[in-house]
């Protein structure tokens, strides 16, 4: 059989073109570029164009880069040096821009700094766009959050911990000079009243150590060690003191942070490969999701989500002026605290406490049989039994402050007699009669907690936050590779948490 003859289509990249297609006929009618610019285009921008002082030489519309920052990150290119590129290379980019080309500086420049104080009035305003449209509703809602690394260096950190010792042992030095210096000085020389070491500053110890000094100057007998421990003093610890009060300022009631993000705080993290959590710098990220688009979000140095809760609620009611018909959220929000802002919001609230799932499987009492929260309680008499049926009678209470300025009221309860108690041995330790503290109003809200999520709604609501908040987060971590934050400080990051979530949104709303 004759060989048949191969065709090829024409090829000749350098052959010019009478009519060149435009982009708009390259790129497809349902391409997710096309829900960008539409979303973008239906919005008010006014506040973003207000950030524009005027006068010089023209702008780039910020209409056009917002575009681009947000099709970037829909996209996963997340980078202004990328960003650049695609502006002259990608058909997609080079449309949303008009054939614009602005360089990485214009684009970083108006991320970092023009989109501060819009970028939160745009997403809020994209929201209730999708709203209006009737994709979505911000009535029940389903809280949860995730950390995310910051762009610093993981090994220059600064530990309050770390600051509290060393100022500890500047202070016990400090106080045996003193002593020393009165026990060697002559009676004129003496002071009846010694220095308050309890805080120490740059002045009390320069103050302190000149006092010694003047004491121990002409002195003969003075150890060769004491006066060069007095040398080292008068040289380093002012300084050092000086430096810790900066850091402290900068910690702000952290327990650490990155000296190439201060706003950073030292979290751990999941994300390691062994699972046994590395420490790194990062911010806590709370994101609020109803069938997985994201209705708010917010940046928090907390490593815990307790503390975050109320922040992020409030800055919804900011937002849309009204807060959530419910919210749902897992045990890492369920303190007294938060339980008790939902009742006084009126906030239907589906959030677990910390023994809920313990007690729902029945292992809450087995490792503590005897513990106070198996005893019987009567309201009546304000009392408890103990195991063996003694009367446990209240016996006074007090007031115990959180880290978070709450106040929480704590009643005890004293056995009568727990001399020759068979039971004793297992039941406490104490020499004494036993003694357990009650918070009633945390044992209130947790019943009151139970109740919701035990009923048949609540389960329901249980079961959707599995899948609609924590997949959200997967899906940026994941699926679209955004583990580290390209920008540093918390006003800056709040923009790439914004970026991030308006484009989780339209993805949702492409698919």
């Amino acid at each position: 059989m004759a060989n048949k003859k191969v065709i090829f289509k024409p090829y000749n990249p350098l052959q010019q073109m009478i009519l060149p297609p435009s982009l708009e006929e390259l790129i497809g009618l349902s391409h997710p570029v096309r829900v960008v610019n539409s979303i973008i285009e239906s919005i008010n921008l006014e506040l973003l164009e207000k950030a524009y002082k005027g006068g010089g030489t023209s702008s780039y519309h910020p209409k056009m880069l917002l575009k681009i920052l947000v099709y970037g990150y829909v996209t996963n290119i997340y980078s202004s040096r990328k960003l650049e590129a695609a502006t002259k290379e990608n058909i997609h980019f080079m449309w949303l821009a008009g054939m614009h080309r602005p360089d990485h500086n214009t684009i970083n420049d108006f991320r970092g700094k023009r989109l501060q104080k819009t970028l939160k009035n745009i997403f809020t305003r994209i929201v209730e766009l999708l709203i209006e449209e009737g994709v979505l509703s911000i009535k029940d809602i389903n809280v949860d959050g995730t950390k995310i690394e910051a762009t610093s260096n993981r090994y220059t950190f600064v530990w309050g911990n770390a600051i509290k010792t060393n100022k500890e042992k500047i202070k016990k030095q400090l106080e045996a000079l003193w002593q020393y210096s009165q026990k060697i000085g002559e009676e004129d020389e003496q002071d009846p009243t010694p220095p308050d070491f309890t805080i120490l500053s740059k002045e009390k110890v320069e103050q302190t150590i000149e006092k010694i000094d003047s004491v121990l100057r002409d002195k003969e007998n003075v150890s060769k060690q004491v006066k060069q421990k007095l040398n080292y003093a008068k040289n380093k610890w002012p300084e050092a003191l000086e430096k810790y009060e900066a850091q402290e300022k900068i910690l702000n009631g952290r327990s650490s942070y990155s000296k190439t993000d201060p706003d950073a705080t030292f979290m751990r993290m999941k994300d390691d490969h062994m699972k046994n959590g590395q420490l790194k710098a990062a911010y806590n990220v709370q994101l609020s999701t109803a069938d997985q688009y994201i209705v708010d979000y917010s940046l928090h140095p907390n490593p815990t989500d307790t503390a975050t809760f109320k922040k992020h609620i409030e800055q919804h009611y900011q937002n849309y002026h009204e807060y959530p018909v419910s919210i749902t959220a897992d045990a890492g929000y369920g303190s007294e605290e938060n339980l008790q802002y939902l009742e006084d919001k009126s906030i239907e609230g589906y959030v677990k406490y910390a023994s809920f799932n313990n007690e729902q499987s029945g292992k809450a009492n087995k490792k503590k049989p005897f513990a106070a929260e198996t005893l019987h309680y009567n309201e009546n008499k304000d009392c408890y039994y103990c195991p063996m049926g003694q009367t446990m009678y209240c016996i006074g209470s007090y007031k115990k402050t959180t880290s978070t300025g709450f106040e929480q009221t704590i009643k005890k309860y004293q056995a009568q007699n727990c001399g020759g108690c068979p039971l004793r041995g297992v039941c406490h330790n104490s020499k004494h009669n036993r003694i357990i503290e009650i918070n009633h109003n945390l044992n209130r809200l947790k019943q009151q907690a139970k109740a919701n999520l035990t009923t048949e709604k609540g389960i329901k609501k249980r079961k959707k936050r599995c899948y609609d908040v924590e997949p959200t987060f997967g899906n940026i971590k994941s699926n679209h590779k955004f583990n580290r934050f390209m920008l540093r400080g918390t006003k800056k990051v709040n923009i790439e948490v914004g970026l991030l979530s308006i484009a989780q949104n339209i993805r949702k709303r492409v698919a």
